[in-house]
């Protein structure tokens, strides 16, 4: 089957592909936000779980879909080889840390907001606090995508659509715990299910954004692979890990963690 799937897009515009392969990732989003309509509580316990493992995956796929191809595919030797993986990933980092304090957002189990103050309600801002996990991410299998289009020979489309499938993976919990809180602060499901799914809908626009940028400069794929490491990092220390310490649950969130890595280094070496 995924032979299938590969085939298929390799049969169509790469950019068409990335707008298809981060579509998949925000459908997997909402599938986990659709859980509002059947429950009303999750387990703080299985939460802290499935943002680990969401950690982990994406630690895991910074380095085997990222960093790895950056740096094969510099050029030079040495330092001089590893400059653009370097340079990229501290400008992915800065990236987000910039978002971070002049977006408005709200972590989920942190009562003072970040970012500009804002009069806007608590549940937009949890919204938010959660889109800035997916800029990263659409950005990562776009620009993955636009290196097929370019021709990079680093670059292919079984990594790109592994990258796709495991973090299409971790969006599902993503999604559960945007609206989860939402439903028991007591917002309607549809409502809760509505707010939730759109946390991941500037994935494909990022991932679309992405594939274009490195299809017209394409010195730039290096970079930009390393820019979105840097920025997955980064959400994963700054907010993901931080969230699932606040309760007493840290070895079943430092267990998802090394599940989710586990996962996603399976899925690159075996499939991409």
């Amino acid at each position: 089957m995924f032979e299938s799937v590969i085939n298929y897009f390799e049969s169509i515009d790469p950019i068409l592909a990335a707008f298809y392969a981060t579509m998949f990732t925000w459908f997997l989003t909402a599938l986990g936000a659709s859980f509002v309509f059947f429950f009303k509580n999750m387990n703080r316990v299985v939460l802290d779980g499935m943002l680990g493992f969401t950690g982990g995956v994406m630690v895991a796929a910074s380095f085997w879909s990222l960093l790895a191809p950056a740096i094969e595919m510099s050029e030079g030797e040495g330092f001089v080889k590893v400059i653009p993986a370097a340079v990229g990933f501290l400008l992915g980092a800065i990236f987000i840390f910039g978002l971070d304090k002049i977006l408005p957002h709200l972590h989920i189990n942190f009562k003072e907001t970040e970012g500009i103050k804002s009069p806007w309600q608590r549940t937009t801002l949890l919204v938010l606090a959660i889109t800035l996990h997916n800029i990263p991410e659409g950005l990562a299998v776009g620009v993955l995508f636009g290196g097929v289009a370019a021709g990079i020979p680093e670059a292919s489309i079984a990594g790109a659509v592994t990258l796709a499938i495991g973090i299409g993976i971790q969006n599902f919990p993503e999604g559960i715990a945007v609206s989860m809180p939402l439903r028991r602060m007591g917002m309607s499901r549809w409502k809760s299910f509505m707010y939730g799914q759109s946390s991941a809908i500037v994935e494909p626009i990022a991932g679309v954004l992405g594939a274009v940028a490195v299809t017209f400069f394409t010195p730039l794929l290096p970079y930009a692979l390393a820019f979105a490491a840097g920025a997955m990092i980064f959400v994963v220390v700054e907010e993901v890990i931080p969230e699932t310490q606040q309760d007493k649950n840290t070895d079943i969130a430092t267990l998802g963690f090394i599940g989710g890595f586990i996962v996603m280094m399976t899925l690159d070496v075996a499939l991409g």
